[in-house]
């Protein structure tokens, strides 16, 4: 259908009529307004909403009131700007009039997100780290392949691709077995390649969502970068889990692209051994067939190094599952929740989602472009992160970070 659209640069963009991703929009000075993306230009809802043509629910900074309404809203708001997006449309004076190129407005934060849960989905990733961490014994933990290993993230520290993010400080290691801790900048600092999803109607405190329910509740996707201080982690991660390590930020592509743009891209997710309980079994295929890669642009250059590509339909736990283990113990969702994959890596070193995994906890840098090598970032880095399905034909556009010094 992409083809059909009319907007200048929606044909084969990965941003046309298949896709319509969500996000948050605002020209300098002005508030920030929900919009639909088309292509190289945002198509503002609230004036669309003015005229009776969308619900009445886009004159505030966020998507959340849109999320609550479920489904059936969101089936019908697609079908709705499809519909005037195409030639010949009736209402495509006032939809034209709505349209803002991208050039002319900055991205900002699509959700209020209330709660952040970040897992631990792929088999590859954490059996690298297993293999790193404990080398004499079995990579993954008993539990790994009975539940979605996860922790609660900082959701206050969630910002938008473009954002800036600074080195963090924390203890750091003992240089010597039976010293103290050291303090100061992290020294091995990381990024990780994630897939997450934004959640709409929630359910009551002391419920449960089952597997099944995901349809209805999942509004859609983004690509998130969950920075990574790997030696504060290895320093506090036991016997809780990490907690400074991952809290300083977590970076999300400003487009949500909604769970039915990527209906034709799910796939028969991998083999789970053994069983998972019933709590945990889905119908239907429910890996996303999204090919991802990770680039890196060095400190002081201007040409990036592609340093993995991979696939998120070998994630051995999905979202529905993700989303059913988080609520087992009726813990309530709301509109606007993030959760996240954790790092999605492949079977090849080429298609790991971590420089951990990526140089091997530091023993194999990487060349990059201009001669530069890395183990881990350096102050000055950027890492972009991309992600599509269907040849490019629905894109998650990319989440883009550059590392400042500590404050």
């Amino acid at each position: 259908m992409a083809q059909e659209s009319w907007v200048p640069g929606a044909e084969g963009s990965g941003f046309g009529l298949e896709n319509l991703p969500l996000g948050v929009v605002a020209r300098a000075g002005e508030p920030p307004r929900p919009a639909v993306r088309v292509g190289e230009h945002a198509l503002l809802l609230q004036p669309l909403a003015e005229a009776g043509l969308v619900p009445d629910v886009f004159d505030g900074p966020v998507l959340n009131p849109f999320l609550a309404l479920g489904r059936p809203a969101w089936s019908e708001l697609r079908a709705r700007v499809a519909a005037m997006l195409r030639a010949g449309s009736p209402d495509a004076e006032r939809a034209a009039a709505a349209l803002v190129p991208l050039a002319e407005v900055g991205v900002r934060l699509p959700v209020a997100i209330g709660d952040y849960v970040d897992f631990y989905s792929s088999l590859e990733h954490a059996s690298n780290l297993g293999r790193m961490f404990r080398p004499d014994g079995d990579p993954l933990l008993p539990n790994w392949r009975h539940l979605p290993v996860g922790y609660h993230g900082r959701a206050s520290s969630v910002v938008v691709s473009g954002t800036p993010v600074r080195r963090p400080r924390g203890q750091l290691p003992p240089a010597e077995a039976g010293a103290a801790p050291r303090f100061g900048p992290a020294e091995r600092l990381d990024f990780e390649l994630e897939l997450g999803f934004v959640t709409g109607p929630g359910n009551p405190l002391g419920t449960a969502m089952g597997a099944g329910e995901a349809r209805e509740r999942i509004f859609g996707f983004v690509l998130v970068n969950d920075w990574s201080a790997r030696d504060v982690q290895r320093w506090e991660y036991q016997p809780l889990g990490p907690f400074l390590s991952k809290s300083f930020a977590t970076s999300i592509s400003p487009w949500i692209v909604p769970l039915e743009a990527l209906e034709p891209h799910r796939v028969r997710a991998r083999a789970q051994d053994p069983q998972p309980l019933p709590y945990l079994r889905t119908d239907g295929d429910w890996a996303l067939d999204l090919a991802l890669e990770v680039a890196l642009v060095p400190a002081g250059g201007s040409e990036e190094a592609v340093i993995a590509r991979t696939n998120a339909r070998g994630l051995y736990w999905t979202a529905p599952q993700l989303l059913a283990h988080a609520t087992v113990n009726g813990t309530n969702v709301r509109p606007g929740d993030l959760y996240a994959s954790g790092t999605i890596s492949g079977p090849e070193p080429g298609s790991y989602g971590s420089l951990i995994e990526l140089t091997w906890g530091g023993r194999d840098p990487l060349a990059l472009a201009g001669g530069a090598r890395r183990t881990f970032l350096e102050d000055g880095d950027t890492v972009v992160l991309r992600g599509a399905a269907g040849d490019g034909r629905v894109s998650l556009g990319e989440v883009r970070g550059e590392i400042l010094p500590p404050a």
